[in-house]
């Protein structure tokens, strides 16, 4: 991998990572679209590691609320009713699913699962059921002539179910193509949950499952059979966390009044393009990748 195409691969990461439409995806998209090798899965976690860097700062009252609620709460009792004890045992609970299928698919992970053919199937299935979503929370929050609007659920409603089913459909992640946050706000929407709490959870949710695939893939970088080296890598995730820090604070504002309209459109988009172009044969479903042939 050269230097020129870690940095567009970084900005690409920075840039989708926190919008419903798969950076995973688009990195093997435009590895494709510029006759590059396939970056790989590995590549893909840790550059990841570069966004929720950004996360870590953007949320970090948050999340030093609940990592020293949670850690006080273990031996005082009185505090474990408190939403910040609460939310550490749910963003923990919650990552279980995507930790344990992640391992147990490695292998698909790594080679079928990136092929276009799924990726394009993905982004059209997510991008139907993230328009219902938010057709379903646009009817609850504003109502209609016959019906009064339904105050939807924020943050402080999250409880252990809720909390195991975000973490399922995060895990529909491991498919490149179904987003992080696209599944997790998708599975918030259907929960009854506002935007910006189905958003805000989904990204606090993504850290354990992000670091933990990161620091289980590093060792596949630089090693003799990859096209990936360190030097790359390193500079793609610098590059992702800038840019990742500055489209979470714009995405974050985007949730809160408006809805996903435009990414649904986008998702639906791009998903039949690509299935038109490998029906026509420009585009081989199983470009740039070593298994299948």
């Amino acid at each position: 991998m050269s230097w020129f195409e870690s940095l567009v691969l970084g900005l690409v990461q920075g840039l989708t990572e926190f919008l419903p439409i798969s950076s995973s995806a688009h990195l093997r998209l435009v590895a494709v679209a510029a006759g590059w090798e396939d970056p790989g899965a590995a590549f893909t976690a840790v550059t990841q590691i570069g966004t929720e860097l950004a996360i870590l700062i953007y949320f970090r009252k948050d999340i030093w609320n609940i990592v020293s609620t949670w850690t006080r709460s273990l031996w005082t009792p009185e505090l474990r009713r408190d939403i910040n004890a609460r939310m550490g045992w749910l963003v923990i609970l919650g990552s279980i699913p995507i930790g344990v299928l992640g391992v147990l698919l490695k292998d698909s992970i790594q080679g079928p699962f990136r092929d276009l053919r799924l990726i394009a199937l993905s982004f059209i299935v997510l991008g139907i059921a993230l328009a219902v979503a938010d057709r379903m929370a646009m009817q609850a929050e504003h109502g209609g002539r016959h019906r009064a609007a339904k105050p939807r659920k924020t943050i402080e409603d999250l409880n252990l179910r809720d909390g195991i089913v975000f973490g399922l459909w995060q895990a529909l992640a491991l498919i490149p193509g179904m987003s992080r946050s696209g599944s997790t706000i998708t599975g918030g929407l259907f929960l009854g949950y506002t935007r910006a709490a189905a958003a805000r959870y989904s990204f606090l949710l993504a850290i354990p499952a992000v670091f933990g695939s990161g620091l289980y893939e590093v060792s596949e970088i630089g090693n003799e059979a990859g096209h990936v080296s360190w030097g790359p890598t390193i500079f793609a995730t610098v590059v992702a966390f800038f840019v990742g820090y500055a489209i979470i604070a714009w995405f974050m504002h985007w949730v809160s009044t408006r809805t996903f309209a435009p990414f649904v459109w986008y998702r639906i988009v791009v998903g039949v393009l690509i299935l038109v172009l490998v029906w026509m044969g420009v585009l081989d479903p199983l470009a740039g990748q070593e298994f299948g042939g």
